[in-house]
């Protein structure tokens, strides 16, 4: 059936606000499912015995496709129709939990990873999209505050609930609890969403989109690899040069079309430019932290995974405390000044987190996680909002969907990067001459499978060892991290253009950029919010690409 234009709507449709739960409820089981996995990852790697690199794969395999479906991914919506999309999204969700629930290997877990990367990446941007559909103007800010608040409600969520899981179930159940979720999130978007499309939308470049999932996964794939092979190793040199090779030739791709998927021209804006710039830095920075965090938790200090979870929530009081406070400190000092702050808070919690010791307790980790959420807030709130306001209404798509992106695309050079920096550090630092010489392999893999020796052997010592060259190794990572977010604090404070970026926030209600309302606008965008609280996955930009975007066609 073909579409027409849009009429004017005769008024609010009346189940908007249960429409929105259901939204929300979709939005909620992606972010839930992100930071569950942060605490069930060691205990998945202790039970599939999945190496330092395997455990990489699980996280970066869902990372690298999300990022590269990102951009086609709003466009699949505006030209098939956003709840199509969504429920799609959610179908797959559920099939691709069905099957890590049931795996058996490493292998299985990362394909089914990837796959509930490439759904991720059909739901968020839908998620958000269809709140301008649903709401008149007047509401939106109310609409998606509360779509913010249960991208937000995932976080916390996710370990407590995984933690509790993994105590009482097995570590499948982890994925088994996507299934219900989704179902009841399919059921409510079918009977309580109208469907809505955008006729306009560029075709979708599906060799743009091949050439941008290649390069990402041969990116990443080198990057782990190099720890295992070395830098001269010909599949690390041929990965690496795969994924310049790719990567190169999008953009080269998408430089010659007038409606590119990539829209790199939107950088040429001082503002946009570096806000994105933060917001790629702070993403790989976190991922690298996260990265480290719950093997400390578990494997030295002893904490099961709902302790785990437990002990991760300081990290949420800061990041509640920055959410309250950046669009105060945005109104009186202007995005550039509170991002490079942010991203100067978040280089003190990670120096401070490098000074860890074997024998150190909770207590210190717990501090410097508070200091971790409020400058994760304050710099990623602060840099995604001010990029959203830069751009036109024309461009909003486009524009977040490269923000997003570019986002991702940090997270996952985070995480093997820092990755590959820990196994490295985490190998040299390990005493070998105090384990079985059949055992010395097995034990460098990871401080999980050290662990394993350790208890087969019932030699406490073994433990320690590898305790003691774990804590290095997650030193080091630290103490990298905190200098890269120092330096990126100092290049933000001097070259990001205060002018510009306050310009932005400074529109006014339903100013000319029509993507948020006036200088709170910068603070409260949702997307940021939530992209904020997930810390590690979460999509921010489509809610102010589908604010600012014309309106769609309904059916």
């Amino acid at each position: 059936m073909p579409t027409t234009p849009a009429q004017a709507p005769s008024g609010p449709d009346p189940r908007r606000w249960l429409a929105l739960v259901a939204v929300a409820l979709s939005a909620l089981v992606i972010s839930f499912d992100m930071t569950i996995l942060n605490v069930a990852l060691p205990t998945l790697a202790s039970q599939l015995r999945a190496t330092t690199g395997q455990q990489q794969w699980i996280v970066d395999s869902y990372t690298v496709v999300f990022a590269a479906a990102m951009l086609p991914a709003g466009l699949i919506g505006d030209r098939f129709g956003r709840r199509r999309t969504l429920t799609a999204g959610l179908a797959l969700f559920a099939l691709a939990s069905a099957v890590g629930m049931l795996a058996d290997s490493p292998g299985t877990v990362v394909a089914a990873r990837g796959a509930m990367g490439l759904a991720g990446a059909l739901v968020m941007p839908m998620s958000l999209a269809v709140i301008p559909g649903l709401f008149p103007a007047a509401e939106q800010r109310r609409a998606t505050a509360v779509l913010s608040t249960a991208l937000a409600a995932g976080a916390p969520l996710g370990p407590l609930i995984g933690g509790f899981l993994l105590q009482h179930l097995w570590w499948g159940s982890v994925f088994a609890i996507n299934i219900p979720l989704t179902a009841v999130g399919i059921v409510a978007c079918v009977l309580l969403l109208p469907e809505t499309r955008n006729p306009a939308a560029p075709r979708l470049d599906l060799l743009g989109a091949a050439l941008g999932a290649g390069g990402l996964a041969a990116l990443t794939f080198g990057i782990i690899e190099i720890p295992e092979r070395g830098w001269t190793d010909p599949l690390v040199l041929a990965m690496l040069g795969g994924s310049l090779a790719a990567l190169t030739a999008l953009v080269l791709r998408s430089r010659r079309q007038q409606d590119p998927m990539l829209d790199l021209a939107l950088l040429a804006a001082p503002a946009f430019r570096w806000s994105a710039v933060a917001a790629t830095l702070v993403s790989l920075v976190l991922f690298g932290a996260f990265f480290v965090l719950p093997l400390y938790f578990q494997s030295v200090l002893g904490a099961d995974a709902f302790g785990t979870g437990l002990r991760m929530m300081p990290m949420m009081l800061g990041l509640m405390v920055a959410a309250k406070l950046s669009d105060r400190l945005v109104a009186r000092t202007g995005p550039r000044t509170v991002i490079a702050l942010g991203l100067a808070l978040l280089a003190a919690a990670l120096l401070l987190g490098s000074r860890t010791g074997t024998s150190d307790g909770y207590a210190p980790a717990a501090v410097w996680l508070v200091l971790l959420g409020l400058g994760m807030g304050l710099a990623l709130i602060t840099a995604q909002a001010t990029a959203m306001l830069t751009l036109p209404p024309a461009r909003a798509g486009v524009g977040s969907g490269l923000l997003q992106t570019l986002r991702q695309v940090g997270g996952a050079i985070g995480v093997a990067v820092f990755g590959s920096l820990l196994a490295g550090s985490y190998r040299g630092a390990l005493e070998t001459s105090v384990f079985p010489p059949d055992a010395v392999h097995r034990a460098e893999q990871s401080v999980v499978a050290a662990d394993a020796v350790a208890a087969a052997a019932g030699d406490r010592a073994l433990a320690a060892a590898a305790h003691t060259a774990y804590v290095h190794g997650m030193t080091v990572v630290l103490l990298a991290a905190g200098v890269t977010a120092a330096l990126s604090a100092v290049l933000v404070a001097l070259r990001m253009p205060a002018a510009e970026a306050r310009a932005g926030g400074e529109g006014g209600p339903d100013g000319p950029d029509g993507v948020a309302d006036g200088a709170d606008g910068v603070a409260d965008g949702a997307d940021g919010v939530a992209d904020g609280a997930d810390g590690v996955g979460g999509g921010a930009g489509p809610l102010s690409q589908n604010a600012a975007a014309p309106a769609a066609d309904h059916r």
